[in-house]
Order: structure tokens, then sequence, then C-alpha cells
């Protein structure tokens, strides 16, 4: 599969292709879990240099995140609005990039090799309905052009939803 380069012409061409990939997917399928399985599937092997890439979904009832469909080791499966990076992009409904994760006050540790993070809130209506979450074992991994580009993926997850 693709993976993003560090230099910016090719990881936009990259990534507006694997965003390209994600619509096919999903444009005849409804649903949900099966979109989300196969996107974190998409994104495991078109990023380089992560350890896990998953969905947390909101629990409304209990204002936290459930583990949704995922790929790496064994993850947290219940994470309170408010709490770690998930729990504070979901709260906060704004994309964290967190360059070190052990300096991120109130951090969650469900992988230690984890090192850096990036976590883009999917919000439809103006409720967040979960996350999209991606570690790196790698210290400042994620960059500008990750975050506007998992942006526009989430924005096509939410489109589907």
């Amino acid at each position: 599969m693709f993976h993003v380069e560090n230099y910016s012409g090719q990881k936009e061409k990259d990534f507006e292709l694997v965003i390209k990939q994600l619509q096919a997917l999903t444009a005849d399928e409804p649903n949900t879990i099966a979109n989300l399985a196969n996107a974190s599937s998409l994104l495991n092997q078109f990023l380089a240099e992560i350890n896990w890439v998953g969905f947390y979904l909101t629990d409304e009832a209990k204002n936290q995140l459930v583990l949704g469909p995922f790929q790496g080791l064994p993850a947290c499966v219940r994470i309170p609005f408010g709490r770690g990076v998930c729990g504070t992009a979901a709260a906060e409904q704004k994309t964290l990039r967190v360059k070190d994760v052990h300096e991120f006050p109130g951090h969650i540790a469900c992988d230690s090799a984890s090192q850096s993070e990036i976590v883009v809130p999917i919000i439809k209506d103006g409720k967040t309905i979960g996350v999209l979450d991606i570690d790196s074992p790698i210290k400042n991994r994620f960059d500008e052009q990750d975050e506007k580009y998992l942006n526009q993926f989430v924005d096509v997850l939410v489109q589907m939803l």
C-alpha cells in the first residue's frame, strides 16, 4: 500500500488517494461498524510509523467513549469525556495533535510504546459521535498535513453516518 513520505507534494497525493479509496469503500455500505472497520484497516496500511489506529464511539448515557473498530494491540475499552487525549478531543470537539503523549496531562497509556498521538473528533449535527485515534511509537510523528487530511478523512465518514 502507500506510505506517507516526508515531502509534502507526494504526501498530499497519497492522502488524496486514500480519501478516494475510503469514499469507494463506504459509498454503497450503510453499516457504520463495517465502514469504520475498513477505514481503520485502510489507515493502518497507508500510514507509516504508527502502532494503533481506530475509533472510539460515544456512549451518550455514560458520557464516555467506547472502543470501536481498530487495528493494533488491545486497547482501553472506555474513556470518559474530558480524560486523556481522546476524551479531551471529544469533549472540546477539536483535533488534538500531541507531540509527546507523556507530557499530556492525564494521558491514558493503553500501549507503553506510544509516544505521539493524533485524535480527530467525529462530529455530526453538533454532537461528538466518536473519535479517530492514531498512535505512533515515534515522538512528533504527526504534522499539520496529517491533521488536515485526517480531518478530511473523517469528513467522508461523517457523510455516511
